[in-house]
């Protein structure tokens, strides 16, 4: 990201988020009744931060070197940021004060041999491993199974992002909620972009997507940014019909960037008699050798 970028990302962002906010939730005053700007002032969050006018104008074009953790802490909490909005901040701000030779950080592609046993060593559940831009690494049989749609694409390392927005048909059969997974797959990229600006591999997946998805140009022009960490997903799949599972995204503290997503169904529930199921399709498919129902692992 050139440092033109950056400021232009550190604007829109500080400007977005101070738009939804009105001098209400924030306990201002309101005289009058005809308000040009939408949300607050900068003058206001300018108070609400107790900094200068001059300083916060400066922030929101584009300049947050040198603010210090202080000032930012108060940003985050005069615009209600939330903690994946204080993050992605937080990371805008670094970025700004780096060094310019500073060497990018590139998200693994591939995992160690131990990584892959501790996968195949859950058998039980959907277990997958992906990386900031949401390419698949690497995954466990069930979870191969189960993501069978999105693996059918041919393009490697399979991406789960490019699935949502390039094959929206078939995402949306597959994604019982496609708006909210549409939705947080553009913040869950907006955020690793502000956290590893120079990625050329990110940089050329969100220039895939802006050229070839409205909806994505979209949902990218929010700023909105989202973590990733817990919840509930509802697939639908072609072998064994609607899977309500939940997930659980867990950080691998030994391969920086790689996330580790388990997907599980409680004990005695229609889907985790469906997860069963799903495990003997899978070995029916492996064993009838058809590739496009249960395709290879991907390298």
């Amino acid at each position: 990201m050139s440092s033109t970028d950056l400021r232009t990302e550190i604007r829109e962002f500080l400007s977005t988020r101070r738009a939804r906010i009105t001098p209400e939730q924030s306990g201002l005053p309101v005289y009058g009744g005809n308000r040009r700007v939408k949300g607050l002032r900068r003058e206001e969050v300018a108070m609400l931060a107790g900094v200068s006018v001059d300083y916060y104008v400066r922030m929101e074009r584009g300049n947050l070197a040198g603010a210090s953790d202080s000032v930012l802490d108060a940003l985050v909490v005069a615009l209600q940021l939330d903690d994946a909005e204080r993050d992605h901040l937080f990371a805008l701000a670094r970025q700004a004060q780096a060094s310019t030779t500073r060497r990018p950080r590139t998200p693994p592609v591939t995992v160690r041999p131990a990584i892959q046993q501790v996968l195949d060593a859950i058998t039980d559940a959907p277990a997958w491993v992906r990386n900031g831009r949401h390419d698949i690494i690497a995954m466990n049989d069930l979870a191969r199974a189960l993501y069978s749609p999105v693996l059918a694409d041919p393009r490697r390392p399979a991406n789960t992002t490019r699935f949502v927005y390039l094959h929206p048909q078939a995402a949306e059969e597959f994604f019982v909620d496609y708006d909210t997974i549409a939705r947080d797959a553009a913040a869950m990229l907006r955020i690793e972009a502000g956290r590893n600006p120079h990625d050329k591999a990110l940089i050329a997946l969100v220039g895939e997507l802006s050229t070839q998805s409205e909806l994505f140009r979209q949902r990218w022009a929010s700023q909105d940014v989202r973590f990733h960490r817990s919840g509930r997903k509802r697939l639908r799949h072609p072998a064994v019909g609607q899977l309500d599972l939940d997930f659980e995204a867990l950080e691998l503290p030994s391969e920086p960037g790689l996330h580790l997503n388990i997907y599980t169904a409680a004990a005695g529930t229609p889907t985790a008699d469906a997860l069963k199921l799903l495990a003997s399709w899978a070995a029916s498919q492996d064993q009838l050798g058809t590739e496009h129902d249960a395709p290879s692992r991907p390298h």
